[in-house]
């Protein structure tokens, strides 16, 4: 019997140790961004720790190779600064056996340099074997971003989802779920929509309607798609996710996954925004659903693990719960995977890292970027980066909490929505900066990320502002905005300086 519990105690560590195991391909990035970080900085021990023994460097510019031996190279760095706005990104990564290669940008502001790298593994680990770089800077593609509209009379939109490169679904706040031909340029209303949908109510703030509309990740097959919206009864309105099946332009089959108890007669904060994550896991968010913090109780709503709401959720598919979800405890709400939220609606996954991104909307100013952790508790109300609206409000102090901080926040108000991590060829310079929509100002921010750190903000679009509700991609990289307005759009972005 001992030795049974030895060997499955062995087997279960074992299987722990294999799930946290960096993969091939992160050992090979992290052996590239240790190259990079001592070419930045001018360390030339982190660049000979990357860099095999045997390794050559070659650089080519104006027509001319120049080869460098690892002694050579290494002798060429003295210690410096970091440029600022560098960034790196590795565009390409192939791996055979124990061989490598990868293809990497080197982007300032201006212009764009590529270097190729060969790299073999070791038993010290992967190390560079050879480096060819093309020190000729070619331009980056132009940054002149230029909207233009592809729909037009839309009804409110707040969301949209690609069903194919042609096809998109969205959900119109204050109208219906409808699916576009962008080519045929046809429209056609999705029949069958909850009954209990409320977006009849007029007034200023007022949030409810249709929000979200995501599809599964395996929709071709089992034509599952999600929505996220304000469900009315008797006790008055709250947020409700359900799954159906889009099938002959109907809903069928409507599931419900999850509402958000209690009904209120409150007209915000419902949340709503909805992903699936790398894990295949459904992730959305709860507003608080309160205007003020003079109506908090006295466990703040958000802080209260037994309050649905002014939290993010993580499930499965079907609605179950995922075994490997943070506890919160035995009276915690199911499926709970982050507190401390106010409003938050715009989430996001970076193709590249799979982490997920997600705005909050903060009060006075104290609009914020964050980063989801499990478990984690976001601060709100006991902490913001803005002012509250009730100027009073002064929460105790919860005994044995601890808050997460905002990866970014701003100084004046934005009101975040939707994310969107870019990737692709048209905006090379923007490749894998953080985009987000505004409300208040009307404009889209590319913010440019590193790790977890904002390192710089830029505000597009300041000459032609109109509500930003949405910033999505189509499968091929297409770039497109949802414009907040009775007369919403469809906005293509393009690149003008192509």
């Amino acid at each position: 019997m001992k030795g049974t519990i030895l060997l499955v105690c062995l087997l279960a560590g074992l299987q722990a140790f294999c799930q946290n195991a960096p993969t091939e391909r992160q050992l090979i990035e992290n052996t590239i961004e240790l190259y990079f970080d001592g070419w930045a900085t001018g360390d030339s021990a982190k660049l000979g720790r990357a860099m095999h023994a045997s390794c050559f460097l070659k650089n080519y510019r104006e027509g001319k190779f120049t080869s460098f031996s690892k002694s050579q190279y290494l002798g060429l760095f003295k210690p410096h600064d970091r440029p600022k706005n560098l960034r790196t990104n590795i565009v390409a990564l192939d791996i055979t056996n124990n061989m490598g290669s990868a293809k990497v940008e080197i982007i300032n502001e201006r212009e764009t340099f590529t270097d190729y790298f060969n790299l073999m593994k070791t038993t010290e680990g992967w190390v560079i074997a050879d480096k060819v770089s093309t020190r000729t800077p070619h331009k980056t593609n132009g940054t002149q971003a230029q909207k233009e509209t592809v729909l037009d009379g839309l009804k409110r939109p707040w969301s949209i989802a690609f069903l194919s490169e042609d096809e998109v679904l969205i959900s119109e706040k204050e109208g219906d779920l409808i699916k576009y031909n962008l080519q045929k340029k046809e429209k056609i209303r999705i029949k069958g929509f909850p009954t209990d949908l409320e977006d009849g109510l007029d007034g200023f703030g007022d949030n409810t309607g249709k929000f979200e509309v995501l599809t599964d990740p395996d929709f071709k097959t089992n034509k599952y798609i999600y929505l996220s919206y304000a469900a009315k009864a008797a006790a008055g309105r709250t947020t409700k996710i359900v799954r159906a099946v889009l099938e002959n332009e109907s809903l069928q089959q409507i599931k419900v996954l999850f509402v958000a108890e209690p009904y209120t007669d409150q007209r915000v904060h419902y949340g709503g925004g909805m992903l699936f994550g790398a894990d295949g896991k459904l992730y959305f968010t709860i507003g608080e659903r309160i205007f003020t913090e003079k109506d908090e109780p006295g466990i703040p709503i958000a802080q209260n693990v037994e309050d649905k709401r002014g939290k993010i959720y993580r499930i499965n598919p079907d609605g179950t719960i995922p075994k490997d979800n943070p506890d919160f405890g035995n009276k915690a709400t199911p499926g709970l995977y982050a507190t401390g939220i106010r409003a938050a609606q715009g989430l996001t996954r970076d193709l590249h890292t799979g982490k997920i991104w997600f705005s909050e909307h903060g009060t006075h100013q104290g609009d914020e970027i964050n980063v989801l952790k499990a478990g984690a508790n976001y601060g709100w109300p006991m902490k913001t980066t803005g002012k509250y609206r009730y100027a009073e409000f002064a929460p105790k102090e919860i005994p044995g909490n601890s808050y997460t901080e905002p990866v970014w926040s701003w100084l004046q108000t934005v009101a975040p929505t939707g994310v969107h991590v870019y990737w692709g060829t048209e905006f090379a310079a923007w490749n894998r900066n953080l985009l987000v929509g505004g409300l208040s100002k009307g404009s889209v921010w590319r913010l440019v990320i590193e790790g977890e750190t904002v390192k710089s903000a830029e505000e597009l679009f300041t000459d032609d502002r109109v509500r930003i509700r949405k910033v999505i991609q189509s499968p091929s990289g297409k770039l497109y905005l949802l414009s907040d307005e009775v007369n919403g759009k469809l906005i293509r972005v393009k690149n003008g300086g192509v």
